[in-house]
């Protein structure tokens, strides 16, 4: 039995949209959240840009974004797509032969944005070589570039300008009976961003990718997305996201999943559940959490782990997870086990025993997943 069944409180209720194609990767409609990220290298430098991608998948991710702002990139694109093991969407801006080309050359979705990419002809273009090629587009509409109309209209960049102008654009591609494609309604504003989305989601039933951009770096571009995603989310908008961050691209990753871990709406690797510490704890939880995300990082089988300095809410805490550690006195904590006391550890050897229950933990849930199926 579920916890979301015997506690309704904790249900999320997700807008309803309709499903989209990115390459292999549905968005939208029931399927899982997706998790993106972007690359940060010279798009021309195949072997950096492909190494990048890869570290991207290895950390979770479903689709990266790649950009495409010459035609030198666009060739390089091809052999980016052919050795990607996810699929990888080009991003478009200024010049809409770039969005041609990347269709070409296997993109699997297009990010346009409307606002710098031309005349309605030149969008049309890019239309038909993404219907030619079996190609999803993502409109991606931007506070930093909305339509001069627009802003003439408005005055500035607010919720309604931006979300005109999605619903300009969608129309633009229904009109060319075009549906496979998602909208992002992004701005570095968290509240201008929220609101937005709101309105886009009431307006139309396409996908919505998340994103709060430009967010910062590591520490306030995370506490950004997380406040203005995790809201969104929590009110059921949203089906594909991206963090924003002045980081490596790996760190996006572990951010997405963690904002969604926290709603209960993607589960993947290892959740651990750890005190803040104080006088009380019985070993360094600082330390130990610190290298027990490290020595756990390749477990990607959802799991929760519980690491607590002293029997305050320790034992609490473990009776909810799969693996847990509590400390106690003399050196010395308890181990629980499927939220059960199980036996004492001593501090010196408990990170390496710890990291054994865990892999022991996830080799029998994988083991009852394919049994299952």
């Amino acid at each position: 039995m579920s916890l979301n069944h015997v506690r309704p409180w904790r249900n999320i209720y997700r807008r309803k949209s309709r499903q989209v194609m990115v390459g292999d990767v549905a968005v939208g409609g029931d399927a899982p959240i997706a998790v993106q990220t972007m690359t940060n290298t010279l798009t021309t430098d195949v072997a950096a840009t492909v190494a990048q991608v890869q570290a991207a998948a290895e950390a979770g991710a479903d689709i990266v974004r790649v950009s495409v702002p010459d035609e030198a990139s666009s060739k390089a694109l091809k052999e980016i797509v052919r050795e990607s093991t996810v699929p990888i969407v080009a991003d478009i801006h200024f010049h809409y032969k770039r969005g041609i080309e990347a269709a070409e050359a296997g993109a699997a979705c297009l990010r346009i944005n409307p606002g710098n990419i031309g005349d309605e002809k030149r969008v049309k273009e890019v239309i038909k070589a993404a219907r030619d090629h079996n190609c999803s587009i993502r409109i991606g509409v931007n506070a930093g570039s909305l339509e001069k109309h627009l802003l003439e209209k408005y005055g500035e960049p607010c919720p309604e300008a931006m979300v005109e102008s999605g619903l300009e654009h969608i129309r633009i591609l229904e009109d060319n009976d075009f549906h496979d494609f998602k909208i992002s309604v992004k701005a570095s504003d968290v509240f201008l961003s929220a609101a937005a989305y709101q309105g886009i989601a009431e307006a139309t039933d396409a996908p919505i990718h998340l994103g709060i951009t430009e967010a910062g770096g590591l520490v306030s571009g995370t506490i950004k997305s997380a406040i203005g995603l995790g809201n969104l989310l929590w009110m059921g908008i949203g089906d594909t996201i991206r963090v924003s961050l002045s980081a490596d691209p790996v760190e996006e990753v572990k951010v997405g999943y963690e904002i969604l871990k926290s709603l209960g709406l993607r589960h993947r690797g290892v959740n651990i559940i750890s005190c803040p510490s104080c006088a009380r704890q019985g070993f360094d939880v600082i330390k130990t959490v610190e290298a027990l995300e490290q020595r756990l990082e390749h477990i990607k089988t959802p799991m929760s782990l519980s690491i607590i300095g002293c029997v305050v809410n320790g034992p609490g805490e473990a009776l909810m997870t799969d693996v847990g550690f509590t400390g106690g006195g003399a050196g010395s904590g308890m181990v629980y086990l499927a939220g059960k006391a199980s036996h004492k550890m001593s501090n010196d050897q408990m990170i390496d025993h710890i990291v054994e229950e865990v892999e022991k933990k996830a080799a029998e849930l994988d083991a009852a997943q394919e049994a299952a199926e």
